[in-house]
């Protein structure tokens, strides 16, 4: 099974490449046609989404992995924990998504409806998929959590230092990636945003567990590895 899911990896990770392309180009024509000075801002703003980091690191972990499959190595101690932790934000990704932001406007440009689709559905479904079935994946120690939640909260902290002094000019207020980070929008201020913050950070929690859990039983499809 190796040789398919190399194959299969390779294709969802051209379709994220595609889905991140086809979002950035036309949040890029929204912003020229706003005439906005500072590109570069708008372009750090693109990228300091959770969902387009933690899709760059699908990229990633699906092309090494292919990488593993198509040369039949057994895949690295430290892959198989950033391949855990990358599947654990997708989900993670996937969730936050469909429960708090599905009818909300994200402030990246006009959405994208296919590439929005892909990024907060399909590669999340892929990125779980990929766990459960692919050939290779190791146990993972009950201290990885520390590693999987490292980076959510380093975002976090990132999010909230950089808020106020982003502001935004084609908005006309301070930019955050999405409004239950926002202190100045939230009804109850900072309070809201850490208790969405804490919630985000449970959910986190609660799916690494999972994912470690999970690899330490056999893979689905391992007898056909």
């Amino acid at each position: 099974m190796r040789i398919p899911f190399a194959v299969f990896r390779v294709l969802a990770a051209a379709l994220i490449v595609a889905a991140i392309v086809a979002q950035l180009q036309r949040s890029y024509a929204n912003w020229t046609a706003d005439e906005v000075k500072d590109i570069g801002f708008q372009f750090v703003n693109f990228f300091s989404f959770f969902t387009i980091e933690s899709n760059v690191f699908s990229i990633a972990v699906l092309l090494i992995g292919a990488f593993y499959a198509f040369t039949k190595r057994p895949d690295s101690v430290w892959f198989n924990v950033f391949r855990g932790s990358v599947a654990t934000y997708m989900i993670t990704t996937g969730v936050v998504y469909n429960l708090l932001l599905r009818n909300v406007e994200l402030p990246q440009g006009t959405t994208v409806a296919w590439s929005n689709e892909v990024l907060h559905v399909v590669a999340p479904l892929v990125l779980l998929v990929d766990w459960l079935f692919a050939p290779g994946r190791l146990a993972m120690a009950s201290k990885a959590i520390w590693v999987i939640i490292s980076f959510p909260l380093v975002w976090g902290v990132y999010t909230l230092i950089r808020g106020p002094l982003a502001f935004d000019e084609r908005l006309e207020r301070n930019w955050y990636p999405y409004p239950f980070m926002n202190p100045e929008t939230s009804a109850n201020g900072y309070l809201s945003v850490a208790f969405y913050m804490i919630l985000i950070a449970l959910v986190v929690g609660a799916v690494g567990a999972g994912v470690i859990w999970l690899s330490r039983r056999p893979v689905l499809l391992s007898k056909k590895a």
